[in-house]
């Protein structure tokens, strides 16, 4: 079907406003537009009454070998975290979400108004993660960062009000990749068991051979094919890393035995192939798997500030996400 109406007037928005496309831009140039675009943001009544606490967690207790044999770099770091706790009695399920951005560009603040949203919408602590950026930290340092806050959040979810035995990650683009990857990693090390995955849109391949998606969606859309190779350049420190499946999740040698997931993929948007492609095989391995293909919309719609508050399609995602993670308790 077309691009939604109403996308189209945000996007042209956008583009009015005259500045450079991000592969033109320095990732410095890229991290203060999208901070302007946030002290502009309205909060949005209806989930004001979300508490909200920053806090820091200690990574000391992850072991060594967690993500690659002999080294941890996360371990001795403390970790700068977001969590959001909808009002209530009980203990909850947890969500340890990881922020969009290419790796480069997505803070706790730019992903401050969908957790707010998640977390009283599905009525779960969402523990929002301040893993570390490219290119000051390529790969594989967030994800190090992602894995140890995840490890802390299964023995230490009591502390937040939150259930251990339910706790589930997910993420929106980058942050979507993020959570497959963490996923995968816990499954083959056996620490702990998630709940669930929440995957928006994720990057499961890197952009070279390209898919049809990528070529589809080259222009026009939001984020360009050009944009992500901009963001894959930034995020890796050469090409031979993209034959990892901690980066490109589609590689893993078998992605049976993973939580259920909640997969969705957007018509408009140059990572919908593998997007697509990463939900068929979990599905085919065994992996409870719910897909959700969001015609007429583009990367970014569910949860992108840009987006998110205005779209109707967003904020039906949104619920149909809760509904997915209430019908698992």
């Amino acid at each position: 079907m077309p691009l939604d109406g109403k996308l189209r007037t945000i996007l042209d928005a956008g583009k009015a406003l005259g500045r450079p496309p991000v592969e033109q831009q320095t990732p410095e140039e890229t991290r203060a537009e999208r901070a302007e675009m946030m002290a502009r943001f309205v909060p949005m009544p209806e989930y004001a009454d979300v508490r909200v606490a920053d806090r820091m967690i200690s990574a000391r207790r992850i072991a060594a070998g967690a993500i690659a044999a002999g080294t941890v770099a996360a371990a001795g770091r403390e970790i700068g975290v977001r969590v959001f706790t909808p009002e209530g009695d009980g203990v909850l399920p947890v969500v340890v979400f990881f922020h969009g951005g290419g790796w480069v560009a997505g803070t706790l603040e730019t992903h401050d108004p969908y957790c707010r949203a998640l977390a009283k919408e599905a009525g779960v602590v969402v523990v929002s993660v301040d893993f570390r950026l490219a290119p000051e930290h390529k790969f594989p340092a967030g994800l190090e960062d992602c894995v140890a806050a995840t490890e802390w959040v299964l023995a230490h979810a009591g502390e937040l009000g939150g259930d251990g035995s339910r706790v589930m990650v997910g993420g929106d683009s980058a942050g979507g990749t993020l959570a497959t990857v963490v996923a995968l990693l816990l499954r083959d090390r056996g620490v702990g068991r998630l709940a669930g995955q929440i995957l928006l849109y994720p990057a499961a391949a890197y952009y070279d051979p390209p898919t049809a998606s990528y070529l589809e969606n080259a222009e026009g859309y939001g984020l360009t094919r050009k944009g992500m190779i901009w963001f894959w350049d930034h995020y890796l420190k050469g090409k031979s890393e993209a034959a990892d499946f901690r980066v490109a999740p589609l590689l893993a040698g078998s992605l049976a035995g993973l939580p259920r997931a909640f997969v969705v993929t957007a018509e408009y948007d140059v990572l919908r192939d593998e997007g697509q492609a990463y939900a068929r095989r979990m599905e085919a391995e065994g992996v409870e798997v719910t897909h959700v293909f969001a015609q007429g919309m583009n990367h970014g719609f569910a949860a992108s500030a840009n987006e998110f508050p205005f779209l109707p399609q967003a904020k039906d995602m949104l619920r149909r996400v809760a509904d997915w993670v209430k019908a698992g308790r």
